[in-house]
């Protein structure tokens, strides 16, 4: 079988050291107290390195960033942070090389379950070979790992039998890279310029689309120390940001946004506020964050109603527009939607819940079965440190971590009202209009479509489907009270 061998760190991906992904571990994981940790000790392990002692660093920084910590914790990140980071490293000159053959495997120096999801799912690896973390029996990491670095080599020899690798891929500089290399048939190092066959079937990693936590950039010692400095100057920022938007009339907003470094680009242009002779129209938006709506308002000059269906109860206090909570029950949300709209204008986000890559999720047809007044609108955002949205953490801090960052940005594109005969009244499926719009919003945002929900997304960042469940007070009431009625029955029973 044609088979290849490569190592992960300065070979597919185009940086050697691992460091800056333990800190996304540290901060993920645990928080901001161990991510200070660790980057407190990057010059001790920078020191260990150039004393020749490559596997200390590499195992303080492993310690420091997961002793204590649940390995469903460490997997959760694995899972949901860590490939987005892995992704926009990947050496696809690298990548060509390593996906034209047939069995591949992925040798790394990084625990092997911060490595496994991604190069198993996006690089297409059969087998993934890294060090062991050890674990106590209630599931908590030591810090050690079971496997000594150098005896991946033997590990990669056993995993092959008999046979020798065929091609091997890695830094003969890097202790590593040379005896990995010294096992295959063929070699093959950086840079891998004109190294490639069959350039015509090249295809690329499978994409990440759905990503969780909160660092927008990957964390290197200097970008770590710099969010570590802004953190309290930018919780400061976030508390006078919030409170003048919540002081402040909606049509002040957009004159003032400049003054606290926020900007917002405006493109199109928006439609009429409704009016006896004209009525209300439902504002079809791409969904980034929280804030979507909340911008939206801003730019129109006046408060208009949002849909939301797992927005926190804080978010709702804070929110300076009025808020209708959907219930995932179709013909309850179908009567909410209809009256609002009576009223006049209302924005819903019909994929459901937010996306942060370039890609559209598939949007319920809902929207398209209540109104024939559509106006689509293309929303898309840019954050320097934070990203506003979570699928895993405390969706509480969503607004307060979009307002920590120093420059937000917002663009909002207007399109026009769709035409009668692109809606359901024509006679089109709620369905057919749903795709028409989803399109339409994909094209000036440079958006691919996609038919993932948002099932798919918390399916692939927290294990779940997404789905929260609705219960009103009066349900909550009755359900203790039948509980109660059980115990006491139970009791009779014992009595009696």
């Amino acid at each position: 079988m044609d088979s290849i061998v490569s190592e992960l760190e300065g070979t597919l991906l185009r940086n050697p050291d691992p460091f800056s992904y333990f800190m996304l571990v540290a901060f993920e994981a645990s928080g901001l107290i161990r991510f200070g940790l660790l980057l407190m000790l990057w010059p001790v392990i920078r020191v260990l390195e150039k004393c020749g002692r490559k596997d200390g660093g590499l195992k303080l920084s492993i310690f420091v960033a997961t002793a204590g910590l649940r390995v469903s914790e460490i997997e959760s990140v694995a899972r949901a942070v860590l490939p987005k980071f892995y992704m926009d490293d990947v050496d696809m000159e690298a990548w060509r090389v390593f996906s034209s053959r047939e069995k591949r495997v992925v040798v790394t120096k990084m625990p092997t379950v911060m490595v496994e999801r991604f190069a198993r799912d996006h690089l297409r690896a059969d087998d993934v070979i890294g060090s062991e973390l050890v674990s106590n029996r209630f599931g908590f990491v030591i810090g050690f790992v079971r496997d000594d670095f150098g005896s991946v080599c033997g590990r990669v020899a056993s995993l092959f039998g008999n046979e020798q690798p065929g091609l091997g891929m890695g830094r003969p500089e890097s202790e590593s890279g040379s005896s990995l290399l010294s096992i295959c048939k063929e070699e093959c190092h950086p840079p891998f310029i004109n190294n490639t066959r069959n350039k015509q079937q090249f295809i690329r990693p499978l994409p990440v689309i759905f990503h969780d936590g909160r660092l927008v950039k990957r964390p290197t010692p200097s970008t770590a120390l710099l969010i570590l400095l802004w953190i309290p100057i930018g919780i400061i920022v976030a508390t006078i940001r919030i409170v003048v938007g919540l002081i402040l009339p909606m049509w002040a907003i957009p004159h003032v946004c400049g003054i606290f470094g926020g900007k917002v680009i405006v493109k199109g242009k928006p439609p009429p506020a409704p009016s006896s002779s004209n009525s209300g129209v439902l504002f079809v938006c791409t969904h980034r964050t929280l804030m979507d709506p909340v911008v939206l308002s801003s730019v129109l000059q006046r408060r208009v109603p949002a849909v939301t269906y797992s927005i926190s109860r804080i978010s709702e206090i804070l929110s300076p527009i009025p808020t209708v909570r959907l219930t995932r029950i179709r013909h309850v949300d179908a009567e909410n939607i209809k009256r609002e709209l009576a009223k006049g204008d209302l924005v819903v986000c019909p994929e459901g819940t937010t996306c942060r890559e370039p890609f559209l999720l598939r949007f319920s047809a809902l929207f398209a079965e209540l109104t024939d007044r559509i106006v689509p609108v293309a929303m898309n955002y840019r954050v320097g440190f934070f990203h506003a949205t979570t699928a895993r953490g405390w969706k509480a801090l969503d607004p307060i971590f979009f307002f920590m960052n120093p420059r937000p940005v917002y663009e909002i594109t207007f399109l026009t009202q769709l035409p009668h005969e692109a809606t359901c009244s024509s006679g089109k499926s709620p369905y057919d209009v749903a795709n028409y719009v989803q399109s339409l919003l994909a094209a000036p945002l440079g958006f691919e479509c996609t038919n993932f929900t948002r099932k798919d997304k918390y399916r692939v960042l927290a294990g779940t489907d997404g789905t929260v469940d609705y219960t009103t007070n009066a349900d909550r009431m009755k359900k203790s009270v039948s509980a109660f009625k059980k115990v006491v029955s139970t009791f009779k029973l014992f009595i009696h």
